[in-house]
């Protein structure tokens, strides 16, 4: 406005940098640090060669890293009298732990290690079988098994080639199989029991009953080599074999608490020839276990029956040691070596309390320990035990379950011998290559302090 006149005049002004009206300026975005060096970008992203423009400083990314020292530590300050602690008893824990492990290791070598042994029997063969010490068993009753096998005393069955004792089972002579006949062998005397039903077996073709369809071998040192505690030692190799059935035991020399099983039987080693496939055990496995009851339908062995496999192998691949130590405090078997324990069994309660039995058998008659008598934990275990080597062949008590592997008999049929020899092309080709057991050596000591050791 102009107080001394109306004119107006127009004017164009350019706006200046920077102030409100002017155009605003672009800036460039802020750079990544964490991307790459302007320089290691490629052409594409930095445009043409005419438009380039000069890249930033390279930014990087920095850490600050605190030097030794630097830090606080105030717990350096004062120590906590309680801290040491922290160490002090978990070493006292270790130190006791050690302490009673090794006193428990100590105790254990004490208690299997401090018996004087006197030899008994040290057996090798290279004289052959000494009629004086080994006994050919000689029966066709199946042994309270239902066992297949005639136990022979020939030959053929059991002999010693080139050093060592073998007991090799055999097929039995097709025509005692196959025609009517008896085997009498209380007629010629060569029985080993004066019980009829042991001694005598018969070939009925109308019925389905047959003879024994294989023949065997059990021996025993009854005659000759016998302890009351010791130590017991056989090396040897188990066969392989469908259905073949070897053991390695011990039954007492007398009945002094009543027949089998109330004065006990004690099963070193025993076996099953079929393959390491079949499911109760093959030649890969092998049990000990011993036996003691007041009648057979009540026999304790499962409560200390344990089994052992091979490692790697199976038990007819090579020799083995089957071993047992026996004391008026302990019995125990192994393999190779005593560190290697199969089957233990502290003698430190009654065996009538460990059998837990039931007050009467199956037909309502009370049931009595035998044992009570003597006042001792290892009755029946207590008396003159004698070595017994064999191969039995199947059987009729549940050692070969039924149904299992193609069993070729069923335990309750009574043709169960005829019906496994008519199946004598499944199982007898198993046996060919190492179908007997052979045994290089036998030795038996007596624990001293008894028998006169």
């Amino acid at each position: 406005m102009d107080y001394h006149g109306t004119a107006t005049t127009t004017a164009t002004t350019t706006p200046r940098a920077g102030s409100p009206d002017s155009d605003p300026i672009e800036q460039a975005p802020s750079r990544n640090p964490f991307a790459s060096p302007y320089g290691s970008m490629p052409a594409s992203r930095m445009g043409s060669s005419s438009a380039f423009q000069p890249a930033p400083p390279a930014r990087y990314f920095h850490s600050r890293r605190i030097r030794k020292g630097e830090q606080e530590r105030p717990w350096l300050d004062r120590k906590d009298p309680k801290e040491k602690w922290v160490t002090i008893i978990p070493l006292i824990g270790i130190a006791i732990g050690l302490g009673l492990a090794g006193f428990l290791i100590y105790e254990g070598l004490q208690s299997v290690s401090n018996h004087v042994y006197c030899p008994v029997l040290t057996e090798t063969f290279s004289g052959g079988l000494d009629s004086k010490v080994w006994t050919k068993e000689v029966e066709v009753g199946g042994y309270g098994n239902g066992q297949f096998e005639w136990t022979t005393n020939t030959d053929e069955n059991a002999f010693v080639q080139d050093g060592m004792l073998v007991i090799k089972p055999t097929l039995q002579d097709q025509k005692l199989m196959e025609t009517n006949n008896v085997i009498n062998l209380l007629s010629d005397g060569s029985c080993s029991t004066k019980n009829w039903a042991d001694c005598v077996a018969v070939t009925n073709t109308t019925n389905g009953t047959v003879v024994n369809p294989v023949k065997s071998a059990r021996i025993n040192t009854k005659a000759g080599a016998s302890i009351k505690y010791g130590r017991v030692e056989v090396e040897a190799r188990m066969p392989a074999g469908d259905w073949l059935w070897p053991a390695i035991w011990m039954l007492p020399v007398n009945d002094t608490y009543g027949p089998w099983p109330a004065s006990g039987e004690i099963d070193i080693v025993e076996s099953r020839g079929n393959n390491y496939t079949y499911p109760q055990g093959g030649n890969n496995i092998v049990s000990s276990t011993l036996h003691w009851g007041p009648d057979p339908d009540n026999d304790g062995w499962f409560r200390n029956n344990v089994k052992r496999e091979a490692l790697h192998t199976t038990y007819s691949a090579g020799f083995h040691t089957y071993g047992l130590e026996w004391s008026e405090k302990y019995v125990f078997s192994y393999i190779d070596t005593r560190l290697l324990q199969v089957m233990y069994a502290n003698f430190n309660k009654p065996f009538w309390q460990k059998g837990n039995f039931p007050p009467s058998d199956s037909n309502g008659t009370r049931l009595v320990d035998p044992w009570s008598q003597t006042g001792q934990d290892s009755t029946p275990f207590d008396q003159d035990f004698y070595l017994i080597l064999n191969v039995a062949v199947g059987g009729t008590n549940g050692w070969f379950e039924d149904g299992i592997e193609g069993k070729p008999w069923v335990d309750a049929s009574p043709t169960a011998p005829r019906d496994f020899w008519n199946a004598r092309d499944q199982w007898y080709p198993t046996w060919q290559k190492n179908g007997q057991m052979t045994v290089k050596s036998v030795t038996i000591s007596q624990q001293k302090g008894y028998n006169g050791c």
